[in-house]
């Protein structure tokens, strides 16, 4: 009779997990598909608060918002947490490029970021180099003029759709895909084009042109991809720095200029531009928000996307899609411990990133300060600090506003079983496949360099390399509402199961330093 007890209370309690981890998927997707607010915090993000360049006025305004809302959804420890120095801020005051000759059209362009301002007409040169001896025979001749850096870009008309979303073939070949191989450093030292190109832009400083022209690296139809300036001795947001005023063009209008400079037709420019540098002290902050644990509050779960943008569009995208969702995620994870009054059992935190687009500034130090000593290393932490041990998890997104497909374990496949249960009750919403390669470019790196595990999900790639990412087409409407409510909820749910874990995530093997404290 004794055993026969034993037996049924473990099998209620055992039901009684099972049932609390179904309501609390139940709930997951009742607040982040019948009752998402995400798309309205993204419009405050974009529509209101973009763009967010890192050191912008407007960021530290889209940076108060979101202080200001979180706190009042009932998050704690609501604050920002300081990094830098970055560097100067800048702020787009007015812009304005038209052809005067041989007649007047407008030409479609954008300021590239941390361009100091300047005004005037003057006739376009093309500026051909392969060497020094080719920069000689243009000294004393780009004075006062636009020059142009790049050649004629051939344009072809689109047969298919820019957007698009992951057939079942691109799935199983990420389902398939092996543990990922370190890639090996490329040794820029000895580029003799870098050398040159260092060499060009000094010379392009002392002729002191009006303004440089480029042109849309890719894209079509008006779409202009931009990001920053440039000088001889590093990047625009350095302090000090001698730049000349730098714009993109569209790359039908460039063509344009282009094959009347063939012609040998004169081609004249006017332009006015007024900027201004910012943010004297050259700080920069993250937003740290968080709903406390109870019996593990210790220990944490992070979820974050980076907050900042370019400067063009209004940073939908890139990443008011990522920032809109992670905090519908703490939202929908708020209403879902509201309405059945279970609390995390690890604390949940989000966070907020800047700097990414110049060099995932944020992420980084903010690991830096709280979980591994970087030094002058780069990315290798040369130690560990004690904190390190407390994280459970990171997640990110970062990739557009497609719907998640998945997750990138980044070769850690002690979590693969783990992350194929938890995609489970999601396979109706088309989210199943883990994958043990990797994916770069964004916040979790330093995470997951710092032997936590950190992860960014997969997702449709909709038309954010072709059409929208660092583009002035990155705006509100390019966003897919309901893959953004898909993606909260997928996170929201994730966040939770990892908090509810008796133990925290499986670890990669053991990151091996010289010195872990």
């Amino acid at each position: 009779m004794q055993k026969f007890i034993l037996l049924l209370c473990i099998a209620l309690t055992t039901y009684s997990a099972l049932a609390q981890e179904v309501d609390a998927i139940d709930l997951a997707k009742k607040h982040g598909l019948e009752e998402s607010q995400v798309m309205e915090i993204a419009s405050w993000i974009t529509d209101v608060y973009g763009p967010r360049l890192t050191g912008s006025p407007m960021l530290d305004k889209a940076t108060a918002w979101a202080v200001d809302e979180l706190k009042s959804w009932g998050m704690e420890n609501v604050h920002l947490e300081e990094w830098g120095p970055f560097g100067r801020g800048w702020e787009l005051e007015h812009f304005e490029i038209h052809a005067e000759s041989p007649g007047f059209w407008q030409v479609i362009g954008y300021p590239k970021a941390w361009s100091p301002s300047g005004k005037g007409s003057a006739e376009v040169i093309y500026l051909m180099v392969e060497d020094e001896e080719d920069l000689q025979a243009y000294k004393g001749k780009l004075k006062g003029k636009f020059v142009l850096m790049d050649t004629i870009r051939a344009v072809k008309e689109w047969m298919d759709p820019p957007a698009k979303r992951y057939d079942a073939e691109g799935l199983l070949k990420l389902a398939n895909a092996g543990k990922p191989t370190p890639r090996p450093r490329r040794n820029y030292a000895s580029s003799g084009r870098r050398s040159f190109n260092k060499l060009m832009w000094e010379f392009i400083e002392e002729e002191k042109p009006l303004a440089v022209l480029d042109r849309s690296y890719k894209g079509d139809l008006g779409t202009v991809f931009v990001s920053g300036a440039r000088s001889s001795k590093g990047r625009g947001q350095e302090v000090g720095l001698n730049i000349v005023p730098q714009i993109t063009l569209s790359v039908e209008h460039y063509n344009r200029i282009m094959r009347l400079l063939d012609k040998g037709i004169s081609t004249k420019l006017t332009f006015n531009m007024k900027t201004r540098y910012v943010n004297e002290d050259g700080m920069e902050h993250n937003i740290i928000a968080e709903i406390p644990g109870t019996d593990l509050k210790d220990e944490v779960v992070m979820f974050g996307a980076h907050f900042d943008s370019w400067h063009t569009g209004t940073g939908a995208t890139d990443n008011g899609a990522g920032s809109a969702v992670m905090m519908e995620a703490a939202r929908i994870l708020l209403e879902m411990i509201k309405e059945s009054g279970v609390q995390p059992r690890r604390t949940l935190r989000l966070a907020l990133w800047t700097g990414e687009e110049q060099g995932l500034f944020g992420s980084r130090g903010y690991v830096g300060t709280h979980y591994a000593e970087f030094g002058d290393s780069g990315w290798t932490p040369q130690s560990l600090k004690p904190a390190q041990k407390k994280i459970s998890a990171y997640y990110n997104l970062d990739n557009g506003t497609g719907k998640i497909r998945g997750v990138y374990l980044q070769g850690n496949d002690g979590v693969a079983e783990i992350f194929r249960e938890w995609l489970e009750p999601f396979h109706d919403l088309e989210a199943n496949v883990v994958t043990l390669g990797n994916t770069g470019g964004t916040d979790h790196l330093a995470f997951d360099g710092s032997g936590i595990p950190a992860f960014q999900f997969i997702q449709d790639p909709i038309a954010y390399s072709s059409r929208t990412h660092h583009s002035n087409m990155d705006n509100w409407d390019h966003l897919v509402e309901d893959d953004l409510k898909q993606a909260a909820t997928i996170i929201a749910a994730f966040v939770w199961n990892t908090s509810q874990r008796d133990e925290k995530l499986p670890r990669k093997d053991p990151v091996k330093r010289d010195n872990v404290n």
